[in-house]
Protein backbone atom coordinates (compact mmCIF):
# COMPACT_ATOMS: atom_id res chain seq x y z
CA UNK A 1 0.00 0.00 0.00
CA UNK A 2 1.48 3.46 -1.31
CA UNK A 3 1.55 6.31 1.23
CA UNK A 4 -0.35 9.42 -0.23
CA UNK A 5 2.19 12.02 -0.08
CA UNK A 6 1.12 14.87 2.41
CA UNK A 7 -0.20 17.85 1.11
CA UNK A 8 0.94 20.63 3.71
CA UNK A 9 4.54 19.58 3.93
CA UNK A 10 6.51 23.02 5.12
CA UNK A 11 8.08 23.33 1.67
CA UNK A 12 4.26 23.52 0.54
CA UNK A 13 2.85 26.00 3.49
CA UNK A 14 5.50 28.05 2.51
CA UNK A 15 4.54 27.84 -1.28
CA UNK A 16 1.09 28.87 -0.93
CA UNK A 17 1.32 31.23 2.15
CA UNK A 18 3.78 33.16 -0.72
CA UNK A 19 1.14 32.81 -3.63
CA UNK A 20 -1.51 34.26 -1.43
CA UNK A 21 0.58 37.06 0.05
CA UNK A 22 1.65 38.19 -3.78
CA UNK A 23 -2.27 37.78 -4.79
CA UNK A 24 -3.29 40.35 -1.94
CA UNK A 25 -0.31 42.63 -2.21
CA UNK A 26 -1.50 44.06 -5.60
CA UNK A 27 -4.81 46.84 -6.56
CA UNK A 28 -8.25 44.62 -7.41
CA UNK A 29 -10.02 46.64 -10.16
CA UNK A 30 -12.39 48.09 -7.76
CA UNK A 31 -9.30 49.44 -5.83
CA UNK A 32 -7.56 50.80 -8.28
CA UNK A 33 -10.08 52.31 -9.73
CA UNK A 34 -11.51 53.95 -6.47
CA UNK A 35 -7.93 55.22 -5.77
CA UNK A 36 -7.76 56.99 -9.63
CA UNK A 37 -10.58 58.43 -9.10
CA UNK A 38 -9.52 60.00 -5.48
CA UNK A 39 -6.35 61.08 -7.78
CA UNK A 40 -8.09 62.69 -9.71
CA UNK A 41 -10.74 64.78 -8.02
CA UNK A 42 -7.67 65.80 -5.49
CA UNK A 43 -5.52 67.11 -8.02
CA UNK A 44 -8.74 68.58 -9.50
CA UNK A 45 -9.53 70.84 -6.10
CA UNK A 46 -5.69 70.50 -5.26
CA UNK A 47 -5.16 74.91 -6.83
CA UNK A 48 -8.42 75.90 -5.05
CA UNK A 49 -7.01 74.49 -1.85
CA UNK A 50 -3.93 75.95 -2.11
CA UNK A 51 -5.54 79.12 -2.89
CA UNK A 52 -7.26 78.98 0.81
CA UNK A 53 -4.06 77.96 2.35
CA UNK A 54 -1.96 80.80 1.01
CA UNK A 55 -3.68 83.34 -0.47
CA UNK A 56 -0.82 85.83 -0.79
CA UNK A 57 0.84 83.27 -2.83
CA UNK A 58 -2.16 83.10 -5.42
CA UNK A 59 -2.00 80.27 -8.33
CA UNK A 60 -4.06 80.98 -11.23
CA UNK A 61 -6.83 78.81 -11.94
CA UNK A 62 -10.16 79.26 -13.73
CA UNK A 63 -11.78 79.26 -10.87
CA UNK A 64 -10.16 81.91 -9.28
CA UNK A 65 -9.13 83.98 -11.86
CA UNK A 66 -6.38 85.36 -10.09
CA UNK A 67 -2.16 85.80 -11.23
CA UNK A 68 0.60 85.27 -9.31
CA UNK A 69 0.98 88.34 -6.52
CA UNK A 70 3.85 90.52 -6.30
CA UNK A 71 4.47 92.69 -3.29
CA UNK A 72 3.21 95.98 -4.49
CA UNK A 73 -0.28 94.47 -6.77
CA UNK A 74 -3.31 94.12 -4.59
CA UNK A 75 -5.10 91.02 -6.46
CA UNK A 76 -7.23 90.24 -3.77
CA UNK A 77 -11.01 90.63 -3.31
CA UNK A 78 -14.31 89.67 -2.21
CA UNK A 79 -17.36 90.93 -1.29
CA UNK A 80 -17.87 90.89 2.18
CA UNK A 81 -20.79 90.86 5.06
CA UNK A 82 -21.06 90.65 8.27
CA UNK A 83 -20.56 86.83 10.49
CA UNK A 84 -23.19 86.94 12.97
CA UNK A 85 -22.62 83.80 14.09
CA UNK A 86 -19.51 81.04 14.10
CA UNK A 87 -17.91 80.76 10.86
CA UNK A 88 -18.25 82.73 7.70
CA UNK A 89 -17.15 83.04 3.97
CA UNK A 90 -15.86 86.53 3.82
CA UNK A 91 -17.12 88.14 6.45
CA UNK A 92 -16.47 90.49 9.05
CA UNK A 93 -16.67 89.20 12.88
CA UNK A 94 -15.05 92.40 14.56
CA UNK A 95 -12.76 94.82 13.91
CA UNK A 96 -9.69 92.92 13.81
CA UNK A 97 -11.07 89.56 12.51
CA UNK A 98 -12.78 88.44 9.38
CA UNK A 99 -13.15 85.23 7.53
CA UNK A 100 -12.00 84.91 3.52
CA UNK A 101 -11.99 82.47 1.26
CA UNK A 102 -13.04 79.92 4.18
CA UNK A 103 -10.22 80.92 6.36
CA UNK A 104 -10.52 83.09 9.20
CA UNK A 105 -8.08 86.15 9.77
CA UNK A 106 -6.67 88.32 12.87
CA UNK A 107 -5.28 91.69 11.55
CA UNK A 108 -1.87 91.50 13.00
CA UNK A 109 -1.02 94.77 13.96
CA UNK A 110 -4.03 96.40 15.48
CA UNK A 111 -6.23 95.73 18.64
CA UNK A 112 -9.98 97.00 18.40
CA UNK A 113 -12.72 96.61 21.15
CA UNK A 114 -14.52 93.71 21.09
CA UNK A 115 -18.07 92.99 20.14
CA UNK A 116 -18.77 89.55 21.63
CA UNK A 117 -18.77 90.09 24.69
CA UNK A 118 -17.64 93.73 25.68
CA UNK A 119 -16.49 94.71 29.27
CA UNK A 120 -18.54 97.78 29.34
CA UNK A 121 -21.42 99.95 26.60
CA UNK A 122 -18.22 102.25 25.75
CA UNK A 123 -16.26 99.39 24.39
CA UNK A 124 -19.27 97.29 22.57
CA UNK A 125 -19.93 100.89 20.79
CA UNK A 126 -16.52 101.65 19.73
CA UNK A 127 -16.06 97.80 18.59
CA UNK A 128 -19.35 98.30 16.37
CA UNK A 129 -18.14 101.06 14.62
CA UNK A 130 -14.85 99.39 14.11
CA UNK A 131 -16.60 97.00 12.65
CA UNK A 132 -19.06 97.97 10.49
CA UNK A 133 -15.40 100.65 9.29
CA UNK A 134 -13.56 97.21 8.50
CA UNK A 135 -16.16 95.81 6.77
CA UNK A 136 -16.35 99.16 4.77
CA UNK A 137 -12.42 99.29 4.09
CA UNK A 138 -12.82 95.56 2.86
CA UNK A 139 -14.97 96.24 0.66
CA UNK A 140 -13.02 99.36 -0.68
CA UNK A 141 -11.17 97.72 -3.39
CA UNK A 142 -8.55 95.29 -3.71
CA UNK A 143 -6.01 94.66 -0.90
CA UNK A 144 -3.05 92.43 -0.24
CA UNK A 145 -2.17 89.86 3.25
CA UNK A 146 1.03 90.14 4.49
CA UNK A 147 2.78 88.21 6.53
CA UNK A 148 5.15 89.46 9.68
CA UNK A 149 6.08 87.58 12.13
CA UNK A 150 4.14 84.62 13.40
CA UNK A 151 2.03 83.42 10.70
CA UNK A 152 -0.64 81.96 12.77
CA UNK A 153 -2.25 83.12 16.36
CA UNK A 154 -2.65 80.81 19.88
CA UNK A 155 -6.47 80.41 18.35
CA UNK A 156 -5.12 79.11 14.94
CA UNK A 157 -6.22 82.36 12.81
CA UNK A 158 -4.24 83.37 10.61
CA UNK A 159 -2.40 86.53 11.50
CA UNK A 160 -1.98 88.93 8.57
CA UNK A 161 -1.22 92.75 7.76
CA UNK A 162 -4.28 93.89 5.77
CA UNK A 163 -2.81 96.82 2.74
CA UNK A 164 -3.86 98.36 -0.28
CA UNK A 165 -1.70 100.20 -1.96
CA UNK A 166 1.37 99.44 -0.12
CA UNK A 167 -0.94 101.03 2.91
CA UNK A 168 -2.05 99.26 5.99
CA UNK A 169 -5.40 99.29 6.82
CA UNK A 170 -5.42 98.07 10.20
CA UNK A 171 -3.41 101.53 10.92
CA UNK A 172 -6.06 103.72 8.68
CA UNK A 173 -8.11 102.15 11.55
CA UNK A 174 -5.77 103.25 14.26
CA UNK A 175 -5.64 106.88 12.34
CA UNK A 176 -9.12 106.62 12.60
CA UNK A 177 -9.57 106.27 16.36
CA UNK A 178 -11.12 102.92 15.67
CA UNK A 179 -8.49 100.50 16.88
CA UNK A 180 -4.93 100.37 18.68
CA UNK A 181 -1.37 99.45 17.52
CA UNK A 182 -0.96 95.82 18.39
CA UNK A 183 2.12 95.36 21.00
CA UNK A 184 1.61 92.34 21.53
CA UNK A 185 -0.89 92.17 24.70
CA UNK A 186 -4.44 93.09 24.78
CA UNK A 187 -5.49 96.45 26.97
CA UNK A 188 -8.62 97.33 28.95
CA UNK A 189 -10.67 99.68 26.11
CA UNK A 190 -12.95 100.45 29.72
Amino acid sequence: MSRRPDRFTPDRIDTLWRREAARRSGFSGKTLGLVLALGMMIGWQAPDWWARLAPEIAIPTASTGTAPSSASADQLSADFGYCHSGGGSNCVVDGDTFWFRGEKYRIADIDTPETHGPRCPEEGALGARATSRLQQLMNAGPFSLEIDGRATDKYGRALRIVTRDGQSIGQQLVDEGLARTWDGRRHPWC
